[in-house]
């Protein structure tokens, strides 16, 4: 791995030495998750504007003169920043010199930019051989449709997604979160981290290429071979699985709670519970309860809605019936639970003080990463980076 410094604690992928040229959000968050595990993230923004992610909003917190995007905050801690016109001459040599000292390139442009700008993945490994580079695309960097520009609402549709999702098949819905770009950055880090093993053998870094139309294919689980297997096309169904039944949100007094009753012993407590008649041969296991689905619903709601959520949770709980409540994101994040596994995070910011994000989701049982950097401030880093840029050349 490429020698670097950096102030941030140890974790596995110290050493490393993170190029982002990527914005928005795919590459963002595959830049991210390297450097919540130790990489040295060095991001690469446009002079002026930087990441358009920046000027994503509202909200915007922070002093009235240089506000900051939430948006941005979600996705860049454990980063430095540098500014840098790419077709600049100084750019282009800033760019070259990053390259050399490199261990991974991460892009998000559309096919085609990174070779107008003269850096072509043939150029990028003739500067440095075991450079590992990222390409992440909205559509495939080939076929057809390889050219396209993708964002993530696009490829929700484009990918099924939102066929599969909302209330019924004429309601097409979006996922709540941008989980396309998120799941295209996971599976690049997941590429990533791949290529720097492959490379400690074979002392060459790789092109690793994903997309937001390949991330969401790729998680379409069991509708995928519901399809491809048996023919059969898979359709919104509410919040109610389509295969398990009980499976899903169900009304009680007040408010509404999820029982996820996956095989027939937690069925045959579940109804017990509910004082429902389990030899009801309608309901005499999974098959006959899916059929049977809105008769179920209608039987299982009819004695929730006697007794409110935390009554049910208490009991099932204790049956070992998996079963949940519908939290707000304020709920989540002030949860003990979510608190205890490292999902909220404390970092510094210059402008904006001590401020908590949600944090990364895997964890060490020896430690790593003890302290996190907050997402910096546009071209916060210039100085710093060229000087250990000199430092290295010289």
């Amino acid at each position: 791995m490429t020698a670097a410094t950096t102030s941030a604690a140890a974790g596995p992928l110290t050493g490393v030495v993170v190029v982002d040229l990527s914005r928005a959000l795919a590459g963002p968050q595959t830049a991210m998750m390297l450097g919540d595990m130790g990489a040295r993230v060095i991001k690469v923004e446009a002079p002026g504007t930087g990441d358009e992610s920046r000027g994503w909003g509202p909200p915007f917190v922070g002093p009235e003169e240089a506000p900051e995007s939430t948006y941005f905050l979600s996705c860049n801690r454990n980063k430095e920043s540098v500014t840098a016109d790419l077709k600049s001459p100084e750019g282009v040599d800033l760019l070259t010199r990053l390259v050399r000292h490199a261990d991974v390139l991460v892009e998000n442009f559309r096919p085609g930019v990174m070779d107008r700008l003269g850096f072509s993945s043939a150029h990028l490994h003739a500067l440095n051989p075991r450079l590992v580079i990222l390409s992440i695309s909205g559509f495939g960097h080939d076929g057809p449709q390889g050219g396209r520009a993708g964002y993530d609402q696009i490829a929700q549709g484009e990918a099924g997604l939102m066929s599969l999702t909302g209330p019924d098949p004429d309601s097409p819905t979006k996922v709540g979160v941008p989980i396309g770009d998120v799941l295209a950055g996971m599976n690049g880090a997941y590429g990533v981290v791949s290529a720097l093993y492959e490379r400690e053998h074979t002392g060459r870094g790789k092109v690793v290429r994903t997309s937001l139309l390949a991330s969401i294919v790729g998680v379409h689980a069991f509708q995928g071979t519901r399809y491809t297997v048996a023919g059969e096309v898979g359709r919104a169904a509410g919040n109610h699985h389509v295969a398990i039944a009980p499976y899903g949100l169900f009304r009680c007094d007040g408010g509404a709670i999820q029982v996820a009753a996956a095989n027939d012993a937690q069925w045959v407590r579940f109804a017990e519970i509910l004082g429902l008649d389990t030899a009801d041969p309608r309901y005499d296991g999974n098959v006959r309860r899916v059929a049977h689905r809105d008769e179920l619903v209608a039987d299982v709601e009819k004695a929730l809605l006697e007794r409110p959520a935390a009554h049910w949770l208490a009991l099932l709980d204790a049956a070992g019936v998996p079963a949940g409540e519908v939290r707000t994101l304020d709920q989540v994040y002030d949860c003990p639970q979510t608190r205890s596994q490292g999902l909220v995070i404390e970092v510094d910011h210059p402008s904006l003080g001590t401020i908590e994000l949600p944090g990364p989701a895997v964890r060490f049982d020896d430690g790593g990463r003890a302290r996190h950097i907050a997402p910096p401030r546009l071209g916060e880093h210039d100085e710093s980076v060229r000087a250990w840029l000199h430092g290295l050349d010289a």
